[in-house]
């Protein structure tokens, strides 16, 4: 994801601040977990975040969508990838009758909704990339001293 595609939607409002001892996720038992594995599940694959960030630029063709998306998908998985998306109800599919169809893929607003938190996402990993890199660094070394 190119630092380019944080300028997608406008900030979201910020989040009200969390007491050091309230959960981050509170669901009425374990088990149901709010729902929130199937969400995270399908937002948290190789492909879907690619595909939200380059939809939420405006509706795309196949082709378009399978050039545009960073490290090569094929297309099985970007097939599979949009229907997943499709049946949640984040991307519209179109198709018009024409030899050979045309097919579109849009973002609903249900999809757009969730830009806020991919722009989000990436801002944080941008402005902490350097972090990141130097707390590995760290880590790297003492795992070499420690034999990790």
């Amino acid at each position: 994801m190119s630092a380019g595609h944080t300028a997608v939607t406008a900030p979201a409002a910020p989040a009200a601040p969390r007491t050091p001892d309230e959960p981050v996720i509170v669901c009425d038992t374990p088990q149901d977990e709010c729902g929130v594995r199937d969400v995270l599940d399908r937002l948290g694959d190789t492909w879907s975040v690619y595909v939200v960030v380059e939809l939420a630029s405006g509706i795309r063709r196949f082709k378009e969508l399978q050039r545009a998306i960073p490290g090569n998908i094929s297309q099985r998985m970007l097939t599979l990838t949009v229907r997943r998306l499709e049946r949640d109800g984040l991307v519209r599919r179109t198709v018009y009758p024409t030899i050979p169809p045309q097919v579109e893929y849009e973002l609903t607003d249900l999809g757009h909704s969730l830009t806020h938190l991919v722009k989000a996402l990436a801002d944080w990993s941008i402005a902490h990339r350097p972090a990141i890199a130097a707390a590995r660094e760290t880590w790297d070394a003492a795992g070499a001293v420690q034999g990790r």
